[in-house]
């Protein structure tokens, strides 16, 4: 009894053993990282309404990224246009990436003690751009805002406009 006693507790501790054994496993794993190149915007052109005409109406004016102007209410386009450009910005960063776009919702423009406000901001492309080659080039309108009577004067912002862009 002793024998198979002794036996057992050989055969139960071997058991233990080997299957202590395995209970537990290993694997190995490497890492790494990639780095890109910053994404960058910078502004190669200012936006311009150009110039403008009011009948004493409350109107707008929207200047589509292309560059060309719509208008409404009591506001005419004279013949003589002025300057009349969309903001434009150069995005550089790692090839082949995209990016969104962040527009601003609305600055004001002033002349003396006049305003009026820009909005509707839109852009080409619109949300998400791609760096082809590294970059690409964003063009920027929006709508300006003329109350009835608007005085007359030459209007610009205090400060500029924000447009932000960030890889996706």
């Amino acid at each position: 009894m002793k024998k198979l006693i002794i036996s057992a507790g050989i055969c139960f501790s071997a058991l233990f053993i080997v299957s202590s054994a395995f209970a537990q496993a290993s694997a190995t794993a490497d890492a790494s990282a990639t780095i890109v190149t910053p994404i960058s915007i910078s502004k190669t052109a200012d936006m311009n309404f150009g110039n403008v005409a009011t009948n004493g109406a409350v109107g707008t004016v929207i200047l589509a990224p292309a560059g060309t102007r719509t208008f409404s209410g009591g506001v005419t386009l004279p013949a003589t246009t002025g300057t009349v450009t969309a903001a434009s910005f150069t995005v550089s960063g790692s090839g082949s990436y995209t990016y969104a776009i962040t527009l601003p919702t609305s600055v004001t423009i002033t002349s003396g003690t006049d305003n009026m406000t820009v909005n509707t901001f839109t852009s080409t492309p619109s949300t998400t751009g791609a760096l082809t080659a590294g970059s690409q080039v964003i063009k920027v309108g929006a709508t300006l805002n003329l109350v009835a009577s608007q005085a007359e004067g030459a209007y610009t912002s205090a400060t500029p406009f924000t447009v932000t862009v960030n890889y996706n």
